[in-house]
């Protein structure tokens, strides 16, 4: 059937009624009545048909690009999500390297303490054996307090004692 739009069916489902009420009328007089009428009838099941195809193919159309929009905006968070899944994975990997780093790095520092300790046992034998004071071992930095004392009382410290501020229990005794 050709596509005709929705006017020329609406023009040839009324031509077709009419023609069913036309050969109703003349039922009388004409014996092929009954064949008439029946291809009038199948004309218009056919047309009502083809009308509802067409509903039917415009309700799909106006359903789909109504729902194009929502599906674009699912594909996009979808692939937002295999997106953060990819940054948090990698992420995941860059905390494992920096953890194996760190450890790499403490070990390092542990083998150079060491190092550093038995270097020095010959020089240390050498003080003792000449009869100089043995050597204060320092406290590994990772080991020495966090707090320091404030600026005042370290600076008082360095000053030579003459130097110092008398105190009052100080200028009492002089």
């Amino acid at each position: 059937m050709a596509d005709r739009g929705p006017r020329e069916l609406l023009e040839e489902w009324r031509r077709a009624m009419e023609a069913v009420l036309a050969s109703a009328a003349t039922r009388a007089a004409r014996p092929e009545l009954p064949r008439e009428l029946l291809r009038a009838l199948q004309r218009q099941t056919s047309l009502v048909g083809e009308l509802l195809e067409r509903e039917r193919k415009l309700q799909r159309e106006i359903t789909g690009r109504l729902v194009a929009p929502v599906d674009a905006l699912f594909d996009l968070l979808e692939e937002t999500g295999s997106s953060l899944r990819s940054q948090a994975e990698a992420l995941e990997g860059a905390g494992r390297a920096l953890t194996d780093a760190a450890a790499l790095m403490k070990r390092q520092a542990e083998l150079f303490e060491a190092t550093i300790a038995t270097v020095r046992q010959p020089a240390d034998l050498v003080r003792v054996a000449s009869g100089l004071e043995r050597r204060v071992p320092r406290r590994p930095a990772a080991k020495r307090p966090a707090a320091k004392p404030p600026a005042a009382k370290r600076s008082a410290a360095r000053r030579p004692a003459a130097k110092r501020p008398a105190s009052g229990a100080r200028a009492a005794r002089k």
